[in-house]
C-alpha cells in the first residue's frame, strides 16, 4: 500500500510541477502525459497491462464530466451573450459535416463498410473540451473575445451530437440500419432527450445546487467540493434519465458561475487544480490503453485521414456553421484550424469496441493515431497562429470602433 501511495502521489505532484512548463507549451503537454502513459504501458518499461476498456470508459467519463464543470465555472455570461449563436451552429452542423467528410474518406481509403467509416467520422467530430480550455488559457492574449468564446461553448456543447451519432451509428452497424418509421423515431427521440434533459437537468439542476449552496453555512473549504459533489450527483442523474450527462455539468458551472452569492473564489480555485488533475490521469490512463506496437498496423492511413479533417472536414464545417455569421476572414482561418481532438474521441472510440458488434480494437487505434496528430501538429501552432494573425488587435480594433 506505500508503495501505491508513493507513486499515485509522485503522479500528481509531477502534474502540478509540470504546470509551468505547461503554460508555455500548451496542448502538447498533453502528449507528455500519453508518452508517459505508453511507457508504463504493456509495450514500454512499466509493463502495465491495462486492457478493460469498459473500465477506461467509465474513468474517462468521471474525469471529463470533471473537466466540464470546471470549463463551465470559467464560463462568464458575457462569454454567451457574445457566441451562443455561433458556437450551436459548430455544435450540431459543425459536427454532422465533420463526420460526413471524415467518414466518406475513411471508408475510401480504409476499405471500411460505410457504416462503420461514417462512425470513425462521427467519434473524431467533436472538438475536446480538456484540450481547448488548456489551449485557450495559453492564448487569450492573442485571441478575439467572439473568436476565444465561441472555441470554448463549442468545445462544452457539441458532446451530445456526437455522442448521439457515435450511439446510433454504433446500433446499425451492430444491427443494422434503420427501416421503419419507429426505429428512425426512436433514434430522433434519443437525440432529443440527450439535449432536453441534458438543457432542462443542468439548468434546474444548477440552481437548486445554487440556491442550497448560498443558504448554507459551512466552513469557506468545504463550498468547493459541496459544489462538486453536486455536479456531479446532476451529472449522474441527468445520464440516468437519458440525457446527456456532460452537457448538464458544464450547464452547471455555468449556473453557478453567474449566480452563486457565496465565496466563489475558492470554488474556482479547488476546481481548477482538480480539472488539472483530472486531464492528466485521464491522458495518462488512454496512454495505458494504448500498445504502440498495434499503432503501426493502418498509421499510414490513419495520418491521411487525420490530415483531411484538419485541412478539408474542419474548415468545411467552419464555413458551413458559421462562415456567414459575422466573421471575418482571420477569423475563420483560427475557427478552421483550431478543432483540438483529445480524450472525447478516444473515449467515444472505445464505446463501438465495448459493445457486441463487428467493431475491433483496430478502431480504437486509428483514432489514437488521429488524436495525437491533432494535438501535434495543432497543438504546437495554435498560439503562432493567433499571434500571426493578430486576432488580438482585431478585437480591439472593433472595441474602439464601436465606443
Amino acid at each position: 500500500m506505500d508503495l501505491v501511495v508513493f507513486f499515485s502521489s509522485l503522479v500528481v505532484f509531477c502534474t502540478f510541477a509540470l504546470m509551468p512548463l505547461a503554460r508555455r507549451a500548451g496542448a502538447p503537454i498533453l502528449l507528455i502525459v500519453l508518452g508517459i502513459g505508453m511507457l508504463l504501458g504493456v509495450d514500454g518499461p512499466g509493463g502495465i497491462r491495462f486492457y478493460s476498456y469498459q473500465t477506461g470508459f467509465d474513468l474517462g467519463s468521471i474525469a471529463l464530466a470533471i473537466i466540464l464543470f470546471a470549463g463551465g465555472l470559467e464560463t462568464e455570461r458575457g462569454m454567451i451573450r457574445n457566441a451562443w449563436k455561433s458556437s450551436i451552429l459548430m455544435a450540431t452542423l459543425g459536427v454532422l459535416v465533420t463526420a460526413l467528410v471524415v467518414g466518406l474518406f475513411a471508408t475510401y481509403v480504409l476499405g471500411m463498410p460505410p457504416l462503420v467509416g461514417l462512425l470513425l467520422g462521427a467519434t473524431v467530430a467533436s472538438t475536446d473540451a480538456a484540450a481547448t480550455f488548456l489551449l485557450i488559457q495559453q492564448s487569450k492574449g492573442g485571441l478575439g473575445e467572439r473568436v476565444k468564446n465561441t472555441l470554448v461553448l463549442e468545445s462544452g456543447l457539441n458532446d451530445p451530437m456526437a455522442i448521439f451519432l457515435t450511439v446510433s451509428l454504433t446500433a446499425m452497424v451492430n444491427g443494422g440500419v434503420p427501416d421503419s418509421a419507429s426505429e428512425i423515431g426512436g433514434f430522433l427521440l434519443f437525440l432529443g432527450a440527450q439535449i432536453t434533459i441534458g438543457l432542462v437537468g443542468g439548468i434546474a439542476g444548477g440552481r437548486a445546487l445554487t440556491f442550497v449552496i448560498d443558504r448554507m453555512s459551512l466552513p469557506n473549504g468545504t463550498y468547493p467540493a459541496m459544489a462538486l459533489s453536486g455536479a456531479l450527483v446532476i451529472y449522474a442523474a441527468v445520464a440516468l434519465l437519458g440525457g446527456s450527462g456532460f452537457l448538464a455539468a458544464y450547464i452547471v458551472g455555468i449556473i453557478i458561475r453567474n449566480r452563486l452569492r457565496r465565496p466563489l473564489d475558492n470554488i474556482l480555485n479547488f476546481n481548477e487544480a482538480l480539472q488539472w488533475i483530472s486531464q492528466m490521469a485521464l491522458f495518462l490512463m488512454l496512454g495505458l490503453m494504448v500498445a504502440p506496437s498495434h499503432l503501426l498496423k493502418d498509421i499510414w492511413a490513419a495520418l491521411a485521414i487525420a490530415g483531411v479533417l484538419m485541412f478539408i472536414a474542419r474548415p468545411l464545417a467552419v464555413m458551413i456553421s458559421v462562415g456567414w455569421t459575422g466573421f471575418s476572414v482571420r477569423e475563420n482561418i483560427f475557427l478552421s484550424w483550431v478543432g483540438l481532438r483529445g480524450a472525447v474521441p478516444v473515449l467515444l472510440a472505445i464505446y463501438p469496441v465495448i459493445t457486441p458488434g463487428p467493431v475491433t480494437i483496430e478502431f480504437f487505434n486509428i483514432v489514437f493515431v488521429i488524436v495525437v496528430t491533432s494535438l501535434i501538429a495543432q497543438g504546437w501552432t495554435i498560439v503562432p497562429l493567433a499571434n500571426l494573425l493578430r486576432l488580438g488587435e482585431q478585437d480591439e480594433q472593433e472595441d474602439v470602433a464601436e465606443t
